[in-house]
């Protein structure tokens, strides 16, 4: 009988009262609820980047439904990916729920709301330009964005017009955009215009002879719709 005491003591899964009380108050339903609960579950036993195979196997959804609700987890910042280093050779990602803890012991401002709308807005402007649902992957790419390097929304959005004009909608891509605009000091879509111009000017200069595949009259079009 003491065993078996123990081992139901053993097997309990400590989460804060204050998750399923204000679960809906933060944004979240009953299913993203029981996603974050089975990956909780699965840290626990060692699995930090439980699968949606993984996680669709102990619920009554499909795995593609899985992987939705993780990327509706991600974008609400509920969930983040990170990186967890093992060894100097092998590392593997993690999911953590500080942002979660975050949002549920701080109290949450009004005006807050219309950032987080204006947060959806831009993931859902990648999409229509990808002719995707994002990953997660790329989700925290675009909130790294957003917090870490702290870029302008509209400088952004000027980053992935002038990867789709340039025909390389890759994510690297725009990337290696914003970093160099931010080395140059660039805030604005103006600026971005303009050194973009300048930058376009040389190439035409040094390579005279060469065709050009794209309209230069369109490429420059975009920041006065």
């Amino acid at each position: 009988m003491r065993e078996k005491m123990q081992t139901i003591l053993f097997d309990q899964v400590n989460l804060p009262a204050l998750l399923i009380e204000r679960f809906a108050q933060l944004g979240m339903n009953e299913t993203q609820l029981a996603i974050i609960l089975q990956i909780y579950t699965a840290q626990r036993r060692g699995n930090n980047f439980p699968t949606p195979e993984e996680l669709s196997r102990q619920l009554t959804i499909s795995s593609e439904a899985c992987s939705n609700l993780l990327r509706q987890l991600i974008q609400k910042g509920f969930l983040t990916i990170e990186e967890d280093k093992e060894d100097e050779q092998i590392i593997k990602e993690t999911y953590s729920f500080e942002p979660l803890w975050e949002k549920l012991y701080q109290p949450e401002e009004k005006p807050r709301k219309q950032t987080e709308d204006k947060v959806g807005e831009v993931f859902q402007k990648f999409e229509r330009e990808f002719g995707r649902p994002l990953s997660p992957f790329e989700i925290e790419m675009i909130n790294n964005w957003l917090d870490e390097d702290k870029h302008d929304m509209s400088l952004i959005y000027a980053a992935l017009r002038e990867a789709v004009l340039m025909g390389k909608i890759n994510f690297k891509y725009i990337d290696r955009i914003l970093m160099e605009w931010h080395k140059k000091g660039i805030k604005s879509p103006q600026q971005a215009q303009q050194t973009s111009r300048s930058f376009h000017q040389n190439q035409t200069n040094t390579t005279a002879k060469k065709s050009h595949s794209y309209d230069k009259s369109l490429y420059y079009n975009w920041l006065e719709e």
